[in-house]
């Protein structure tokens, strides 16, 4: 694993496409339950090397019902974005991550995480990847059942996502009881 973690830390398939010089954030360990794939590093993950390093990531800690310490415990908690470099900025937000890094790397990461319990699958692009039948977002998110028991998908948890939050109560109030549960169970049950 460290070989492989060291191999995408190094990749520059596409460099020549991003604003900065490539910086692949990924976060991984064989012994993870818990995958977190979401779109791309933001500039402040870039500048810090941390992925979630942001407001983002504080709502999905919270989410999650994880502490800092915990969500970036390796051993317990795997991040791998659909793109592992920041892609730069867009007239409404960042630009969707590059679609050479999960082709890339995805499957031979996936390999080597055999005791994953759960991936979750946060916004559209992880969605759209994972989910060859996804429908909306939103109907993803209403429907995590359907995709149970290995993946959960969730919106972004980005600021920028205030509208959809507030149009989508039900989220907050049905969804991540459930989630925090789940993750709880994942996170802190005795290893076999």
């Amino acid at each position: 694993m460290k070989d492989l973690i060291a191999q995408v830390r190094n990749c520059r398939l596409c460099e020549s496409h991003l604003p900065y010089y490539p910086k692949p954030i990924i976060q991984a360990h064989p012994t993870a339950r818990l995958l977190i794939i979401g779109q791309a590093p933001g500039q402040k993950a870039h500048a810090s090397g941390i992925p979630w390093n942001d407001a983002s990531g504080n709502r999905l800690r919270n989410w999650l019902g994880l502490d800092t310490a915990t969500f970036y415990d390796s051993s317990r908690v795997a991040i791998m974005p659909m793109g592992f470099c920041y892609p730069g900025k867009g007239t409404s937000g960042d630009l969707p991550p590059r679609p050479e890094c999960a082709p890339q790397w995805h499957a031979k990461l996936l390999q080597q995480l055999p005791q994953l319990q759960l991936t979750l699958l946060i916004g559209q692009y992880a969605q759209h990847y994972y989910l060859p039948d996804a429908k909306s977002l939103t109907e993803n998110v209403r429907m995590t059942d359907l995709f149970l028991p290995n993946f959960w998908p969730l919106p972004h948890p980005s600021p920028r996502n205030q509208f959809w939050l507030r149009k989508n109560e039900w989220f907050e109030q049905d969804i991540i009881p459930s989630l925090k549960a789940t993750i709880h169970r994942i996170i802190h049950e005795k290893r076999a």
